[in-house]
């Protein structure tokens, strides 16, 4: 990741990091969120094609929107299971539900905000999204030794 860090800070003259405070404000941020183990997994993995992604998303998503002050991160993190689940993106659904429940969400919450995104983005939705975070509730119990609610 250090040298990840250090192509970025020598890039931002020419490179899609345009403020490296900013990207280093949503490193931070998106560590806390996601997870370290998680961001530096992708960010180690990132190579000459997904590079400048990740570089996107850490500073525009993470720095620029997610440090803003206007809402908390639990609210934050709300408005994304409802986005996601309605434009159908499992991938990210699965990751903000574990940054959701990071961030202080309530599983109760969770179901609540799916069934919302039900009734406005269509039942499936909900279904897919409901189905995606059993799979996480269910993943994260068993590390903890908890016995899978059925």
């Amino acid at each position: 990741m250090m040298r990840r860090l250090q192509r970025i800070a020598g890039s931002c003259a020419g490179g899609i990091v345009k403020n490296k405070k900013t990207y280093e404000e949503g490193l931070a941020v998106r560590r806390a969120v996601l997870g370290a183990e998680y961001v530096d997994q992708a960010i180690a993995s990132a190579d000459s094609f997904t590079g400048e992604l990740q570089d996107f998303v850490t500073e525009w998503c993470w720095g620029g929107v997610w440090t803003r002050p206007g809402l908390p991160r639990k609210t934050r993190s709300m408005l994304n299971l409802a986005m996601l689940a309605a434009l159908n993106r499992p991938h990210e659904v699965k990751m903000h539900v574990r940054a959701a429940l990071r961030n202080g969400v309530t599983r109760k919450e969770v179901a609540e905000i799916f069934l919302q995104a039900g009734v406005y983005a269509g039942a499936p939705a909900a279904v897919d999204a409901f189905r995606i975070a059993k799979e996480v509730f269910d993943e994260m119990d068993a590390q903890k030794g908890k016995p899978s609610r059925k």
